[in-house]
């Protein structure tokens, strides 16, 4: 699809740089040569990784680049086959090696509607949706991991993993003040490392806010013979590019842990704008140690005072008192063309948006989601590591499409596409915490809360990639599980059809 090539020059290049044949993903190493053998080999036809300092205009797909590391590394020969947004994205990586990953691709089918009453589980996640699954998807909690932003379920897991044996080393990000630098207004700068320590490990603790170029390791991975067994942890679009190029790595096994991912900033620069304009001073003097958009329809900022061992606290603000244009510099353009929120390709997932919340991050169950037999182990080892409390199933209630339609037609993002009224600022804060009190408890919970965020993530960015690259390009790259759900509204829902009519109608 000659549409959504960002820079011919560019894909050419890099399709010239090597002249080593695409192997299918997965396939056995037929030719038995051990991993050392290979390397040379590799190093001999080594195609130039691109300077990080040229992104996004030196990268393949330009502003659409999510930074995920791999055109950093001599695997920028692969990005065509690789990238979740050249050619056909994300529809050929999630639809092409989800049976190969997961053993068999997700029911599309198996989509849950607020006026199916043939379903009595509709409070439960579906594959549909939620993806390839072993076992319904779960409420856990981290065990034994201070410092952790929530309670350490992802640290946890990697921990547990690490010290039993079980891998080798674990690719993650930690932020880069860890480590000895005190700048606590380094606390968003995402760092990738090659953790072969716990402490490495634990380096990783919390979510980072901006875009992480998570395969920036993958030269000094595959420099490293003595690793055999790798855990990758990463977001959907760093995964679905690791799964694309991972037989070469020529590994002995290979656990992917993920965790659900909307909306990042393209920048730490930009996480940190937004909080400053959102709440101006009341984050002054305190040491800020992540933030998330929780299912209470408000912000909560996590911090400390800087000391050690001091307690967190938070910071909260309705997203109805948000400035109007925040979105316009927070939100990376790649995450407004990703319809991979739920990670479809790890063999763990780790989310919260399908999970109760309780007082504060660190008392709140979380999700997981286990879709394969590597995902079984990975949490066995960790339940008997004593890493990792188990809950019951996750479950939820209340009608979520009405809200998903309402929240895509009231968002700057967009009104800006169709030309419609922008808003420049939020609600007043008494307002605001009004309307969040109210959505809160009327609106839906537990899984039902996260089939809303999904829903409207997915309506919002299939008119993005409508606008930006029309509608066979749309079709094209959007997995067949989003489109099923956007056929869904576009069928039932007369407001984003007439939102979709326009914007085709400016082409």
């Amino acid at each position: 699809m000659v549409g959504i090539y960002h820079d011919v020059g560019a894909v050419v290049f890099i399709c010239l740089v090597t002249t080593v044949d695409r192997i299918q993903a997965f396939a056995p190493n037929v030719l038995a040569n051990t991993r050392s053998q290979s390397l040379i080999h590799l190093h001999s036809t080594k195609p130039r990784p691109i300077d990080p300092r040229g992104w996004p205009e030196k990268f393949p797909a330009k502003d659409h680049c999510s930074k995920c590391g791999l055109c950093e590394t001599t695997y920028v020969s692969k990005v065509t086959d690789a990238c979740a947004f050249l050619g056909d994205g994300m529809a050929r990586n999630i639809d092409g090696l989800e049976a190969t990953v997961h053993g068999r691709r997700r029911n599309t089918q198996d989509l849950v509607w607020s006026d199916d009453i043939s379903r009595s589980n509709n409070g439960i996640a579906e594959e549909g949706r939620f993806g390839v699954m072993t076992r319904p998807m779960q409420l856990a909690k981290g065990k034994n991991v201070d410092g952790a932003q929530w309670t350490g379920v992802v640290t946890g897991i990697a921990v547990s993993m690490l010290e039993s044996g079980m891998v080798d080393a674990v690719v993650c990000i930690a932020n880069n003040d860890d480590g000895g630098n005190d700048d606590d207004n380094n606390w968003s700068n995402p760092q990738p490392i090659l953790a072969r320590s716990v402490e490495d490990v634990l380096r990783g603790r919390g979510v980072k806010p901006a875009l992480a170029p998570s395969l920036a390791v993958l030269d000094e991975l595959k420099d490293s013979a003595d690793i055999k067994k790798l855990l990758f942890c990463g977001v959907g679009c760093a995964v679905q590019a690791f799964r694309a190029i991972q037989h070469e790595l020529l590994l002995d096994e290979v656990f992917v842990l993920g965790t659900n991912c909307a909306d990042n900033s393209p920048t730490p620069e930009a996480a940190k704008k937004f909080l400053s304009r959102s709440f101006k001073d009341k984050l002054d003097g305190k040491r800020v140690r992540g933030y998330e958009f929780m299912q209470d329809f408000k912000v909560h900022v996590k911090y400390d005072d800087g000391r050690e061992q001091s307690k967190p606290a938070y910071e909260q603000l309705p997203y109805f008192s948000l400035q109007g244009d925040v979105a316009e510099f927070a939100i990376a353009k790649s995450c407004l063309a990703c319809f991979d929120y739920t990670n479809a390709l790890a063999d763990v997932v780790v989310g919260y948006m399908g999970a109760p919340l309780d007082s504060s991050m660190d008392k709140s169950f979380q999700t997981i989601t286990v879709r394969n037999k590597m995902g079984e182990k990975m949490l066995k080892c960790a339940v008997e590591s004593d890493r990792l409390q188990l809950g019951p199933d996750a479950s939820g209630s209340g009608s979520h499409e009405k809200f998903a339609s309402t929240t895509v037609s009231s968002d700057n993002i967009v009104q800006k596409m169709v030309g419609g009224e922008m808003k420049s600022e939020g609600m007043p804060r008494l307002l605001g915490e009004f309307m969040a009190t109210v959505m809160t408890a009327a609106g839906p919970k537990g899984v039902n809360f996260a089939r809303y965020s999904l829903d409207y993530h997915i309506l919002r960015n299939y008119l993005h990639v409508l606008d930006v690259w029309g509608e066979n390009g749309a079709k094209n790259m959007i997995p067949a599980y989003s489109l099923e759900i956007v056929e869904k509204y576009l069928d039932t829902d007369a407001a984003f059809k007439a939102l979709a009519e326009k914007i085709k109608s400016k082409r």
